[in-house]
């Protein structure tokens, strides 16, 4: 998969602006920016870092802040607006604040665009006290909050040519708003305290050859540090976008969404290897802990945990026995099948995977298992090969003949190791697959306890949640995908988008979708999908172009062949999109 460069995107955008701020700056200057100030360092700045939320400028008495979640956004304005009432001697200090989903401008570190624009109109229309949204992310928070928005109907503002369909909640309304720090029903998992990014560490080697091995050796502390509940962890792919380039770990920590980012070096010479390390506060820059550490490669597994656990313990992250049991969990003692599996598991993630490179990672993974039959991580990683196989045919084999061996080859990782994470997540996807949804969610289950940030795994549980119709727990899944995994967000955005559209958002399907659209040119299902949109939602001459482009990029395209291939458990969910096609006359060409 390749990685665009993204200078727009669809972000959250929440715009806040003080009451009255020009008549209490002439009452009483100092007392009011005293009261503002502390206000934003008690309530304001840890409400925005709580929610993942980005200060992109400071306005005077205003602020524009960046969310990639929509939840975060209203949750974070939410207890903003609760923390004040709760607080007294604010010398007046009351705010407006309005919340929008929409396309923005990313540069350097600030946004632009209409989805700002009209988060700005939006906190102009907002109650004293309250928070106004549009229709988009009222239709996109749902019932995922505990939080009921007031119908403000379609309002014209200055600027935007059409009328904004707006929703408005006030703490007033809520029976309970006092209880500030009272946790509310919300099923999405959250940010720990700390996130953090691991950079591929450089090749000191002097070697190519060797670039494997300094991939692995983060890669395999990017596994360990994700076995850790208290850190949120970026996956592999998205920190791995800055190999090779000369970029302010501020501004990796400001993209990533992340507190902090380690970064080093691995230099091999013959049986001695050598790792630097040194951890980066993402915020100030500053060092917060570096290391060496010079041992014999036989010793290469025990280095790895040793450098997992001076980051857990530079963070002050308390470990429970069942995570320090894993991190020491290595799977194999074999120095060299662990080698092979490493040169495999790049040929997996690698963007452009061929029939040549196939082939490569399958001898690889097949060496893996000569050299330690017990290993179950090749077995699974080469089952994962082999579905590739079933759908791109790069053997010669029939998709029957490829689906059996992936099925035989999972079916050993979990009979060597029950428990692994790679040998139930290759189950679990070869099952989905094999149609057999409720046996993939239950071992899928099953790895994810092992690791709470595997972003593949979250996005394989919201594709699982997606067939089986739990559709909040999909979107909840695919979210918490796209924050760990950011540089795969333009993949999964089509099935975010499907299981809004399956929720009945078309709104917010609709956005997402024409986000996809953007960021991948070439797509044909993310076409079909926001034609049906649009169809729902009247817009029938945009649906049509939609679909012509759809056509002239695959003239063969058959919706029917590909809804089969997602394997729906609800039969209505598969109507509701033909119903789209066929509000805009496009059935009869699908």
């Amino acid at each position: 998969m390749d990685t665009p460069l993204v200078t727009r995107r669809l972000s959250a955008i929440m715009v806040t602006d003080v009451v009255g701020y020009s008549r209490l700056m002439a009452a009483d200057e100092d007392k009011t920016l005293a009261a503002l100030n502390t206000h934003r360092q008690i309530v304001f700045d840890p409400s925005v870092t709580r929610n993942n939320g980005r200060i992109v400028k400071l306005m005077g008495d205003g602020a524009l802040v960046e969310f990639l979640s929509v939840v975060d956004a209203v949750r974070c304005a939410r207890d903003i607006q609760i923390g004040m009432t709760a607080k007294e001697g604010e010398a007046g200090i009351v705010l407006r604040i309005g919340i929008n989903l929409g396309d923005v401008i990313l540069q350097n570190d600030d946004i632009f665009g209409d989805g700002v624009n009209i988060a700005s109109r939006l906190e102009q229309l907002s109650k004293p006290g309250g928070i106004c949204v549009s229709s988009v992310v009222q239709e996109n928070v749902g019932g995922r909050l505990n939080i009921a928005f007031q119908d403000g109907g379609a309002v014209s503002v200055k600027n935007i040519d059409r009328p904004l369909k707006v929703f408005h909640w006030h703490p007033e309304d809520t029976p309970r708003a006092s209880e500030f720090f009272v946790e509310r029903a919300d099923p999405a998992p959250r940010d720990a305290e700390h996130a953090i990014a691991v950079l591929p560490l450089d090749n000191m080697s002097g070697d190519p050859e060797q670039e494997y091995f300094s991939d692995g050796i983060s890669e395999d502390i990017i596994t360990d540090l994700s076995k850790v509940s208290g850190l949120t962890v970026i996956a592999r792919n998205s920190s791995f976008a800055y190999k090779g380039k000369s970029v302010d770990l501020r501004i990796i920590g400001r993209d990533l969404r992340v507190t902090h980012v380690l970064e080093g070096s691995v230099r091999r010479v013959g049986n001695r290897v050598r790792i630097n390390a040194q951890l980066i506060d993402a915020t100030t820059g500053s060092h917060i802990w570096a290391d060496r550490f010079d041992r014999e490669l036989t010793d290469i597994f025990a280095v790895q945990d040793e450098v997992t656990l001076e980051i857990v313990n530079a963070l002050k992250i308390k470990l429970s026995p069942a995570e320090r049991a894993n991190i020491n969990d290595t799977g194999t003692s074999n120095i060299d099948a662990h080698e092979d599996y490493m040169r495999m598991r790049g040929f997996l993630f690698f963007p452009g995977m061929n029939a040549e490179g196939w082939k490569q990672a399958v001898l690889y993974g097949e060496r893996a298992i000569s050299k330690d039959p017990n290993y179950a991580d090749p077995y699974g990683m080469l089952a994962l090969m082999h579905l590739l196989d079933y759908h791109n045919h790069w053997s010669g084999r029939t998709s029957q003949e490829a689906m059996q061996e992936a099925d035989k080859l999972a079916a050993h990782a979990v009979e060597i190791d029950p428990d692994g994470l790679w040998s139930n997540h290759a189950y679990a996807v070869v099952a989905r697959w094999q149609g057999k949804l409720e046996l993939a969610s239950k071992t899928l289950e099953k790895a994810m306890s092992k690791s709470a940030d595997y972003s593949l795994g979250w996005f394989t549980k919201g594709e699982l949640e997606l067939a089986l119709g739990r559709l909040p727990e999909a979107i909840d899944a695919i979210e918490r995908a796209i924050r760990l995994e950011p540089s795969f967000r333009h993949q999964y955005l089509q099935f975010l988008a499907m299981a809004h559209f399956l929720k009945g958002n078309f709104e917010t399907a609709a956005l997402l979708l024409r986000e996809r659209v953007l960021l991948v040119k070439d797509t044909d299902i993310g076409r079909a999908w926001l034609a049906s949109a649009l169809g729902h939602l009247g817009e029938i001459e945009q649906a049509r172009t939609v679909w012509t482009e759809m056509m002239e990029i695959n003239p063969t395209f058959a919706i029917r062949t590909r809804l089969a291939r997602l394997t729906l458990a609800d039969p209505s969910h598969e109507m509701m999109m033909l119903q789209g096609l066929s509000k805009a006359g496009l059935l009869e060409d699908a």
